[in-house]
């Protein structure tokens, strides 16, 4: 692995130092261009990511680019640059959103942090203005790591692990206190492991591998312990090609492709830590699918020249499982912690983030060897299935009702199938009492936004209960939906295939959007390869194409099956 990972380094680098910018005229001068803006940004996306991987060329003994007296140049300037753009403040922009950000300056702390270390190692005399300027880079970043705020969850263990790092170089006591005030706010997952934002293919491996560092250079090994519940729960959560399971998550890489690979350098690190076979056999699947030196915390090519054990092989990988059934969070008690939310006087507001109440929600999945499924609660779809090379990426529900899309908020496992639930009610209110009116209401003008709405009486309240069966069967899958009162509810289950397959079948275009087909009657295929899914059936009850309120994916292929309340319908899934 390791002399995988040098070359991948080593290509990077090759790569990288044709996008840093020579022109001294340039005020972006040193940094090195993203290749998705065409500018230089000092994130941890951008040119501090960089800086690491010439860092992991310029000191790995099997690089080709082993002391590069060019190499070293080109990291001084960027380390230039890195300073030029560091506010007044200690933080950094990351130049997308974000500006004067402390979450985003933590995320380059760790990284640099990890640099300096491997600097401070090596006694190659000609380190020593790289040495200077990434120490003082951190140095600056100081008061803004004692200060700084966040926006999501995970910021808070990237800011604990910046102050973490910061401490393991300096030494100061603030930074231990301030660490401690955000650990004193209690680790966000539940006891099967699964983090606030759902997110397995991005921010649960921000998560794991900030808390590593925490407990590391804080000393408080208990941090370890929900970084090995998340990494249980992800063996359930891996799709038989090592893509990771990334349908319900709560962030940006939901319903995109992502591997274990940030997931290497924790694995590895946790199965030597441990002595855990279960992690030895993680760390070895997420070895194979590695593109990449790794993110700026996950980088796996620093962590072997950090950490020896990571050479180390005393580990004996286990066997992961390849056929099961399993309901995570299914014991989790998300009702009563949800019951509690009134109490504290947040109202449901919160700035510049969102609540996350669809955490602990629980997730099906079952594995049949090469066939992978995935039940869900509290995201926009309710059901997924990869068999072979062809992806249901998605079963949506949408109607008229509320209007828009259906989300499923309960589930409940019995012998054979999944039975899940959506009620949705909607009414009418009334005028605001007397007593309750704004002075503006006898004013020459009544805004809309003043008046109490709270306070209007409820009326007419109807109620839509939609019901579905998710159930296994030895040729494929069955999935029933049921919905009775009120009647004449326009309702669409909306298939999202993966773009890479084909499909025959009675389809006809959905006018206004893209990538779109009715599904009128008979039997559908869809193929990819020599596997293939084929379904029945086509139903087409209403000529609407798209329903208000619903936002229908891009990059996929999407079949469209309309139906109308009261509704008793049956899809089979049929596979090769």
């Amino acid at each position: 692995m390791f002399n995988k990972l040098t070359a991948l380094n080593d290509k990077w680098t090759e790569e990288s130092v044709q996008r840093q910018i020579m022109d001294k005229d340039n005020r972006y001068f040193g940094g090195i261009r993203d290749p998705y803006t065409g500018v230089a940004w000092p994130s941890h996306t951008g040119t501090a990511l960089i800086l690491a991987v010439w860092t992991g060329s310029l000191l790995g003994p099997s690089s080709g680019y082993y002391r590069s007296l060019e190499l070293l140049a080109r990291l001084e300037e960027g380390m230039d640059f890195m300073l030029r753009f560091q506010h007044e403040d200690g933080t950094i922009s990351p130049g997308w959103t974000n500006y004067h950000s402390p979450p985003d300056t933590a995320f380059v702390v760790v990284g640099l942090a990890n640099v300096l270390t491997l600097i401070n190692r090596d006694e190659w005399e000609k380190l020593d203005a790289l040495k200077e300027k990434v120490g003082l880079f951190l140095q600056r970043t100081v008061p803004a790591m004692l200060t700084g705020g966040v926006h999501t969850p995970n910021h808070r263990w990237v800011l604990t692990a910046a102050l973490g790092s910061l401490y393991r170089i300096f030494g100061l006591q603030e930074l231990k206190t301030r660490a401690d005030e955000w650990l004193r706010e209690g680790m966000d997952i539940t006891p099967d492991g699964e983090w606030t934002e759902r997110s397995n293919g991005i921010y649960n491996t921000v998560s794991d591998i900030m808390l590593y560092y925490a407990a590391q250079d804080l000393e408080r090994p208990e941090l370890l312990e929900p970084v090995r519940r998340n990494l249980r729960m992800m063996k359930y959560l891996v799709h038989p090609d090592g893509e990771v399971v990334t349908d319900y998550s709560g962030r940006q890489d939901f319903g995109s492709i992502h591997t274990l690979e940030d997931y290497y350098l924790t694995y590895k690190l946790m199965a030597e830590h441990d002595q855990d076979p279960e992690f030895a056999a993680m760390a070895e699947l997420a070895g194979a699918g590695v593109t990449n030196p790794g993110s700026l915390p996950n980088n796996s090519m620093l962590g072997f020249l950090l950490y020896p054990q990571m050479h180390a092989n005393s580990v004996t990988p286990g066997k992961l499982p390849v056929t099961y059934r399993k309901v995570i969070n299914q014991t989790f008690n998300r009702q009563e912690l949800l019951s509690a939310i009134e109490k504290t006087g947040h109202g449901g507001r919160i700035f510049h983030s969102k609540l996350h109440k669809e955490f602990g929600a629980p997730v099906a999945r079952i594995r049949r060897e090469k066939t992978s499924a995935t039940v869900m609660t509290e995201t926009s779809s309710f059901f997924s299935l990869r068999h072979g090379k062809v992806r249901l990426l998605g079963v949506q529900l949408a109607s008229s009702f509320e209007p828009g899309l259906i989300t499923m908020t309960s589930i409940e496992e019995t012998e054979d199938s999944y039975k899940l639930e959506a009620v949705m009610e909607k009414g009418y209110y009334g005028p605001v009492p007397e007593e309750k009116l704004p002075p503006s209401a006898d004013g020459p003008s009544s805004p809309w936004y003043l008046l109490p709405h709270q306070d209007r009486p409820f009326t007419h309240a109807q109620r839509s209960r939609v019901h579905a069966s998710v159930t296994e069967t030895d040729e494929g899958w069955k999935l029933r939906l049921v919905s009775g009162e009120p009647s004449d509810v326009l309702t669409q289950v909306v298939l999202l295939f993966g773009s890479e397959g084909s499909l025959e079948g009675e389809l006809h275009s959905a006018p206004g959007l893209r990538e779109t087909s009715f599904w009128t009657g008979g039997k559908l295929r869809y193929s990819a390869g020599e596997d293939w899914m084929e379904l029945d059936h086509g139903v087409h009850d209403h000529i609407q194409a798209g329903i208000r309120g619903m936002a229908y994916p891009d990059g996929c292929l999407k079949v469209i099956i309309n139906l109308i309340t009261p509704l008793d319908y049956t899809l089979t899934i049929r596979l090769s």
